[in-house]
């Protein structure tokens, strides 16, 4: 068992309005040691996470904690300070320090808060924010009902165990240049890790669950029967010959693909020229047809936000219309350094400046089905697990181990594993098909993918 507790943690929590009013306190003194301009974060969460494996409990954590961080302009030249004391002390302390630091260091030409003219004036209510704090019992009965479940299944030999949480964070945002906001938001998961088999012919598997409100997770009886039936229809697999074939990504992992997409347009990565994409803005980079969507609007969306990290509204986008790569993700500071305007994708911490990052994102559902898809198929390999992370940014090279069922006569025949899929990113993304399953279940979602014309490494 392990708690842990920040310093000065009050046990009412901090409305919206005392939050703002205390960055408010902190700007004003950021501007009485010399800030040109400032903005202020403060973060807190709450924490309950709980493991079992084979019924008895191995894991209960509890965590509290808060942290201030500020940010101070000199001219051209910042600094981030935070701390999670918040005694009036410290906090006078704190803007003195970052002016110092701020006057020490290089001159950034791109750094700077938003444009007043640039900041939400209003935004959405997104349900975000489930008020309820489950106890440690329910956090064992959804635990306990996983695992038993996927003991349950015939074949399923062993365990690793199941793991439920819940959290809770806060955050607001003050800066100098009038913007004021704040929002909570919630998280519920639920996982469960099982084996089947004897000895070296143990294969593994899992499924998990993760929700913005408790009532949303999925059944974890269901759960856990997946993860059991996953793990023993593995067993027994077989080596695949070296070959290009079509290869068909389960939804669990074809989420992956856009992920890749999302790291390749990041605008800190374009401004630095690091990308393998940094040259086909409007170009079009996937098959027609393909769509992928940036929504920060999802109610109860995992990572849906109201307003964006430097204070600018966030909008519905599509990063892909058509096949078309029609945007960067960007913040201030990127967008400056590539003569654009920010779009509302700041993403920051207490201990350290913004920078661009996605919110929900997912591709669009096609037109046929995961089974026609894989009915059309000779021979080709069906993906269920990825392994290692070998995807070079730069060049878009991909080179990856994966382990699934292989394709025989529109079938899925047996298991496959130790195989390599390799290529490159631009041509992964050229001969994508995406079937007609879409479901929202993580912050990317992506329906099953077929991708043509990959070179298997196998036996």
């Amino acid at each position: 068992m392990r708690s842990r507790r920040s310093p000065e943690f009050v046990k009412d929590r901090m409305s919206n309005l005392d939050q703002l009013a205390l960055l408010d306190t902190v700007l004003t003194k950021a501007k009485a040691a010399g800030a040109d301009a400032a903005d202020a974060l403060i973060g807190r969460s709450i924490s309950l996470s709980l493991g079992e494996r084979l019924g008895a409990k191995e894991k209960l954590e509890r965590a509290e904690s808060q942290d201030l961080g500020l940010r101070v302009f000199v001219g051209r030249r910042q600094a981030i300070v935070s701390t999670s004391d918040f005694a009036p002390a410290s906090l006078a302390e704190l803007p003195a320090r970052a002016v110092a630091m701020a006057k020490a260091v290089p001159e950034d030409p791109h750094c700077g808060l938003a444009d007043p003219g640039q900041l939400a004036k209003n935004w959405p209510t997104l349900d975000l924010c489930d008020n309820t704090d489950p106890s440690e019992a329910k956090l064992t009965e959804l635990v306990r009902a996983a695992e038993d479940a996927a003991r349950s299944v015939k074949g399923v030999t062993n365990s690793e165990g199941a793991e439920a949480g819940y959290g809770r964070s806060d955050v607001a945002i003050a800066a100098s240049n009038g913007f004021h906001g704040a929002y909570s938001s919630s998280h519920f998961g639920l996982s469960v890790s099982v084996l089947a088999g004897e000895g070296t012919g143990m294969e593994r598997d899992y499924d998990y669950s993760s929700t913005v409100y408790l009532s949303d997770l999925e059944d974890p009886v269901k759960l856990g029967k997946a993860a059991g039936a996953r793990a023993v229809a593995r067993l027994n697999p077989q080596k695949a010959k070296t070959a290009i074939v079509p290869v068909v990504f389960d939804p669990r992992i074809s989420n992956s693909i856009v992920g890749h997409l999302v790291g390749a347009i990041n605008g800190a990565g374009i401004a630095r020229g690091t990308s393998f994409l940094k040259d086909s803005l409007g170009q079009d980079i996937f098959a027609a047809g393909i769509d992928i969507i940036d929504d920060p609007h999802r109610h109860r969306g995992l990572r849906s936000r109201p307003f964006d990290g430097e204070g600018l509204p966030t909008t519905q986008a599509k990063l892909i219309d058509n096949g078309r790569l029609t945007m960067w993700l960007l913040d201030c500071r990127s967008a400056r350094q590539l003569g654009l305007v920010s779009n509302g994708h700041a993403s920051r911490g207490t201990s350290s400046p913004p920078s661009p990052a996605p919110s929900n994102v997912h591709m669009a559902a096609g037109k046929i089905s995961r089974q026609q898809m894989i009915g059309e198929i000779k021979q080709g390999l069906y993906v269920t697990e990825m392994i290692g992370s070998g995807v070079n940014g730069v060049t878009g090279d991909y080179s990856r181990g994966a382990a699934g069922f292989w394709i025989e006569n529109g079938e899925l025949t047996h298991p496959v594993s130790e195989v390599t899929l390799a290529g490159n990113l631009k041509d992964i993304f050229k001969n994508i098909t995406a079937a007609n399953d879409l479901v929202f279940k993580y912050g990317t979602n992506a329906p099953t993918l077929r991708i043509d014309g990959m070179t298997l490494a196998g036996a």
